[in-house]
């Protein structure tokens, strides 16, 4: 049985989760998506008003990867509002190691997350799965999440950079 601890993100952390948030993009056969840097990660996340937060998963040295990799799972979150409900966590990216899966790390953290949330007074946590990945719409079921676009009807959209300088410059 793997022995591993969560905890919040550090600085000095970023290299590790830049590494986990490029192997969920290869997952997800997206790799080619990911142009963001360890640079934009620090200050994005550790500034004075940080616009994400993240805990990560760590094993001891006995239970490293191959590679070397103490810190194996990762979730990043943040707080926005519903005019509706009020505060919402939402969680963006959530990721533990393949050679991980399987030994209650990915419960864990969710747990921490579900405690940080409720300790902050959130009505619910808010996420996207993309409807291939059957193991985590599971996953996620089986801890009484519920499908929004089944159940609701909601669908997703964005305006890239592109239209939204276009939209900021319009007269």
């Amino acid at each position: 049985m793997a022995s591993f601890s969560i905890r919040a993100a550090r600085p000095e952390d970023c290299p590790d989760l830049l590494r986990l948030i490029k192997e969920l993009a290869k997952y997800e056969d997206m790799e080619d998506k990911v142009v963001l840097t360890e640079k934009e990660l620090l200050e994005d996340g550790f500034g004075e008003h940080p616009f994400y937060h993240c805990l990560v998963a760590e094993v001891p040295k006995e239970q490293w990867s191959p590679e070397e990799h103490c810190i194996v799972g990762f979730a990043m979150y943040y707080f926005t509002y519903d005019p509706w409900i009020g505060k919402l966590l939402y969680l963006e990216d959530f990721y533990v190691m393949a050679e991980y899966r399987g030994l209650g790390i990915g419960s864990e953290i969710l747990k921490n997350l579900s405690q940080v949330a409720v300790k902050c007074r959130c009505s619910s946590m808010h996420f996207l799965v993309a409807e291939w990945n059957e193991p985590s719409i599971r996953f996620y079921k089986r801890r009484g999440a519920s499908d929004l676009s089944t159940e609701e009807g909601w669908r997703l959209f964005k305006i890239d950079k592109e239209y939204l300088l276009k939209m900021a410059t319009e007269e």
